[in-house]
């Protein structure tokens, strides 16, 4: 497994253990408002607001919730005003490190981001100093064991999807353009495959190589930034070394 992979790994353990304790409401609820917002309140013509509905769902989000989530965005309800911010900066090791931000109060969001980034020895960046170095895409995980990876490709592409990865042990990764992940999601549910859940992601083009020292730091800035509560998402674009990884795991 992948660096990358393993802090998506880590990231969706993490969503889970949070959603037990109801603190991914808040950051779902922000999500589901900024995506009305900017593209209204109908999922049908709404790809992003079809996806943070879906992550609504998959913690429980109560129905009433996710409905006034949606028509604060709209404008139908009344609600705190919030911007979306995307920091940039590098990590130990020279990690570049995307973190997504829907915020009431930039100035505080800034403060705490660069306070987490020094640290753990990492430096806050200018605006496009690593942006570069991702690509958007949206990603549908299948488990694994539920499908024929051969089978998969070839309903996947039929449906408008990219590519389909093996990334992790026990999911596929089925990537497609940001615009077409919630067609390709139900066109693939329409096939009987099962979807365990679906998201945008920022793909890094190439990967940092750590070690036992920096790896470490690297793993613990990330879980740092993606506790804090404005953080939607956090992004890296490291790798870890199998050998690296067995003796972390010891």
């Amino acid at each position: 497994m992948s660096g990358h992979s393993k802090w998506h790994s880590i990231r969706h353990k993490k969503a889970a253990e949070d959603a037990k304790k109801g603190k991914v409401f808040t950051k779902i609820t922000r999500e589901l408002t900024m995506a009305a917002k900017a593209g209204g309140g109908d999922p049908e013509h709404n790809p992003r607001l079809r996806v943070a509905i879906e992550s609504a769902k998959a913690v429980n989000m109560p129905k009433e919730n996710i409905g006034r989530a949606i028509k604060k965005g709209t404008g139908e309800l009344p609600g705190v005003t919030y911007e979306e911010v995307v920091y940039e900066g590098y990590g130990p090791g020279g990690v570049a490190v995307l973190v997504e931000v829907t915020t009431d109060n930039k100035n505080r969001s800034t403060a705490e981001i660069r306070h987490i980034f020094s640290k753990y020895d990492g430096n806050l960046g200018e605006d496009g100093c690593v942006s570069w170095m991702f690509e958007r895409k949206g990603v549908i995980y299948i488990p694994a064991e539920s499908v024929d990876e051969d089978q998969l490709l070839e309903v996947a592409i039929n449906a408008g999807a990219e590519d389909v990865k093996y990334e992790d042990a026990e999911l596929l990764e089925v990537h497609t353009s940001p615009q077409e992940l919630g067609d390709v999601r139900k066109k693939l549910e329409e096939e009987g495959v099962e979807v365990k859940r679906a998201e945008l992601v920022q793909i890094p083009v190439n990967t940092v190589p750590l070690n036992e020292s920096n790896a470490p730091r690297v793993l613990k800035m990330l879980e740092a930034l993606d506790d804090n509560d404005d953080v939607n998402k956090v992004w890296a674009n490291f790798d870890i070394p199998e050998e690296v990884m067995e003796k972390l795991e010891e």
